[in-house]
């Protein structure tokens, strides 16, 4: 997790960081009308003293952060800020990150709340913007949960090595679904070519609005509903079946739960990518993905 505030040479106001165990913030629209310039001395810990980081990660940091993040106000250029990245905190990267992270970087009211409550209350403002949405409005979030947890196999490879298929098991079906596995198996059919059939058959599919609610609803613990399976796929066809015996994955945070959580606290979150190319491995170009909230940066997922 880090820290997101506005460089201090902007005519813009400026967003201090917030500690966790301070009062409750206020709408952002309050906080830029209230909030003095940032000073000149205030500083902030550099990225090289981050654990986790690979030293070319840490000299890209270092840089954005030295140069900042320019935000284009998509109507008025004069309104456009300047932010400038710190580290501001370790968070688990587990399927949790997204919500643990809101929890510390907001803290006050949020900090009583568990991150499976925010999941709760993420799901549930889903769910009753979808049911006042339009038809045209629920076509696209279909498309867009299909295209990210249930795609077609046929195409996108130009794009991706990898794709994977999101499917729930209920926790209190894992016994017979184990016992259909067995039966295959007894007919001379491979265990995952076996599990794939089975769970394919008998699993719920992410693929509209209804079966993304239940996906995101998991937190990994013991009393979810569903486990997560996970199908993972080459273009040459089924490379593995995660089968999470342990109940214990988590759905990460995807961009429809940043923007539902974002409405249901009134915040706005900034997606910021970033690509850069590893000299290991020059053949390749990752994306370094910051999340913020509040002029807060969010989760501590830099996936690279």
């Amino acid at each position: 997790m880090g820290k997101l505030i506005c460089d201090s040479t902007t005519s813009s106001p400026v967003i201090p960081w917030r500690d966790p165990t301070s009062t409750p913030t206020v709408d952002l629209h309050e906080q830029t009308t209230l909030l003095p310039p940032l000073p000149e001395t205030t500083t902030s810990s550099s990225w090289d003293d981050v654990s986790g980081l690979e030293e070319q990660q840490k000299r890209y940091l270092n840089r954005l952060q030295t140069k900042g993040v320019l935000w284009k106000h998509p109507k008025d250029p004069n309104r456009s800020l300047v932010f400038r990245l710190s580290h501001g905190g370790e968070v688990d990267s587990d399927g949790n990150c997204l919500f643990t992270a809101t929890r510390k970087a907001m803290g006050g009211y949020l900090s009583s709340l568990s991150a499976k409550e925010l999941r709760r209350r993420t799901v549930r403002r889903f769910l009753e913007d979808l049911g006042s949405a339009s038809d045209e409005l629920k076509e696209k979030t279909e498309t867009l949960i299909k295209h990210l947890y249930s795609p077609d196999l046929s195409a996108g490879w130009g794009v991706h090595v990898i794709q994977e298929v999101k499917l729930l098991a209920k926790k209190d079906d894992r016994l017979g679904l184990d016992s259909s596995i067995n039966e295959l198996l007894q007919l001379g059919m491979q265990r995952e070519s076996a599990a794939e059939s089975i769970y394919k058959e008998r699993c719920v599919a992410v693929d509209d609005g209804p079966s993304w609610a239940k996906y995101m609803s998991i937190s990994g613990s013991p009393d979810d509903e569903h486990d997560i399976i996970t199908l993972q796929y080459t273009e040459e066809g089924l490379l593995t079946v995660d089968e999470n015996r342990d109940g214990r994955a988590a759905a990460f945070g995807d961009d429809i739960a940043i923007e539902c959580l974002a409405t249901e606290f009134k915040r706005e979150i900034f997606v910021v990518s970033w690509f850069f190319k590893c000299d290991k491995l020059p053949f390749y170009v990752f994306s370094l993905r910051l999340y913020y909230l509040l002029g807060l940066i969010l989760p501590d997922c830099l996936s690279i």
